[in-house]
């Protein structure tokens, strides 16, 4: 696991108060300092099971980054993700975009499970993996953000929520889009949070049309690098079975969180369909030309869209509840 560089580390942490001064003007519902007297160490001990899940497993990191999104995406921040099914609630983990696909769930049972030792039945499950996913990306050279605190648990999870409010790899940009601005977020957001793709995985299935039927006929897309796309057909053949093969969203520094994203968009080998139809549209052509040639900025614009995000649709005050399993309410009676 890369460790940041000194001047990175410096950068970061100017970006990082620079959001501070910024949201404490916009974030009055959550405060960073939250849990400064009622769990002094929960920040140390959320990083050191996300430093030993990244350890183990280097894809972890992806995976809790995406599991914020997941969650924040699918009426708002409030753990509804991590809730198992139950007789009577089919909640978000069986819907289409997150089934067989959205991972990270023991890491966050290892963190709330350690927590509750230290400060039991005080810090709620969704602000655990708020800040999961930010020391996940810090610790593969990421950006670090003000994670502010104070969410609560939501009481339910609905799959058809997850199936309909969550963007999809198969939509056109402008769908996506909506998506976003239906969150309060908006084109800049789009294309930043994308950008969040330089590390992780994609099964097959996901972006298999581009390689042999993009257009109905038997051909590929014609925006693919040709190298790129010999690659990918050897990667993943035109049969059964080669699904649920992972390829790498950035195959240039697959582990490492930096701008190459935009670099392989650039250069027409952006892995999914809703990743490189941001070079379609000259709005989000012209940003992603920028953070190409700009990952500092990149990094800046990244962390302050992660704020953005992790404040959309929160529980706080006495609403919703502290979970003290994340995958259960506190009571059964759904």
């Amino acid at each position: 696991m890369n460790i940041p560089s000194a001047k990175k580390r410096f950068t970061s942490c100017f970006f990082f108060f620079f959001l501070l001064f910024l949201s404490s003007f916009v974030h009055g519902q959550l405060d960073y300092r939250f849990y400064d007297n009622s769990c002094p160490n929960l920040t140390r001990i959320v990083r050191y099971v996300v430093w030993s899940a990244i350890s183990n497993d280097t894809r972890m990191a992806a995976s809790l980054l995406r599991l914020h999104f997941h969650d924040c995406f699918v009426d708002g921040c409030e753990g509804s993700v991590l809730l198992d099914d139950t007789s009577t609630m089919t909640g978000e983990k069986t819907a289409f975009p997150n089934k067989n696909s959205v991972r990270g769930f023991e890491v966050i049972d290892a963190i709330k499970a350690n927590v509750e030792k230290y400060c039991p039945g005080t810090v709620s499950c969704t602000d655990i993996l708020a800040l999961a996913a930010r020391e996940a990306v810090y610790m593969v050279g990421g950006p670090y953000w003000p994670v502010y605190l104070g969410r609560r648990d939501g009481l339910t999870a609905k799959q058809n929520s997850a199936n309909t409010q969550l963007p999809s790899p198969f939509e056109p940009l402008q769908n996506i889009t909506a998506k976003f601005t239906s969150k309060g977020l908006d084109v800049k957001d789009v294309v930043v949070l994308s950008g969040g793709h330089t590390i992780g995985f994609a099964q097959c299935f996901t972006f298999k049309p581009r390689l042999f039927n993009f257009d109905g006929a038997g051909n590929p897309d014609p925006t693919l690098d040709a190298t790129f796309l010999t690659n990918l057909r050897t990667l993943c053949p035109n049969q059964d079975g080669s699904d649920t093969k992972l390829a790498p969203l950035d195959a240039n520094s697959i582990n490492r969180f930096d701008n190459f994203y935009y670099k392989n968009l650039v250069n027409n080998t952006g892995l999914l369909m809703s990743d490189q139809a941001l070079m379609g549209d000259d709005t989000t052509a012209s940003m992603v030309y920028y953070y190409s040639k700009q990952p500092y900025l990149f990094y800046k614009d990244f962390s302050a869209s992660m704020v953005k995000m992790g404040n959309i649709g929160v529980l706080t005050g006495n609403d919703g509840e502290i979970r003290k399993n994340c995958r259960v309410r506190n009571s059964y009676n759904y």
